[in-house]
């Protein structure tokens, strides 16, 4: 006996949907928005995914930030991992390790994280700073796991 198999093809639960579209605005609307933010209202409407805020947000936005004192503009007190590793290691003696830096950040609260993995963290953006740097850069890996600042 021959198997005849169904030329009928399966389809599985999980279909593909089609794509999200944008939002269709009328002239109305248009305009509106665009007089409101013309106005510098603070209350403009947001038309469509990606929609780009005004100008007027934007410097409100950097304005309430207050004065950044890390790398990544973060707000005051606290550093970036980078910044607080190199805190760490300009106080050390000798070389640490990852773990022993993240160990001392947070016992001295200059850096904070929720992650699970902190020293990995810090061993990556360490690697990656050298990486980028070369020469030029504050680290220098001078045995496995081990990292001290550049004089």
């Amino acid at each position: 006996m021959t198997s005849t198999k169904s030329s009928k093809k399966r389809t599985s639960g999980t279909e593909k949907r089609p794509a999200k579209r944008k939002k269709i605005v009328s002239p109305a609307e248009y305009e509106a928005h665009a007089k409101a933010a013309a106005a510098g209202s603070e209350q403009t409407a947001h038309v469509g995914p990606g929609a780009k805020k005004s100008a007027k947000a934007t410097q409100d936005a950097t304005v309430t930030t207050g004065g950044a004192t890390c790398e990544r503009g973060g707000k005051g007190g606290k550093l970036s991992g980078l910044d607080a590793a190199a805190q760490v290691l300009a106080d050390a003696s000798k070389p640490l390790n990852t773990k022993e830096m993240v160990d001392r950040m947070l016992a001295k609260g200059i850096w904070k994280t929720a992650g699970r993995t902190p020293s990995a963290t810090i061993y990556s953006a360490l690697l990656r700073h050298i990486q980028k740097n070369g020469t030029n850069s504050r680290f220098r890996k001078v045995a496995r796991g081990r990292f001290e600042l550049v004089k």
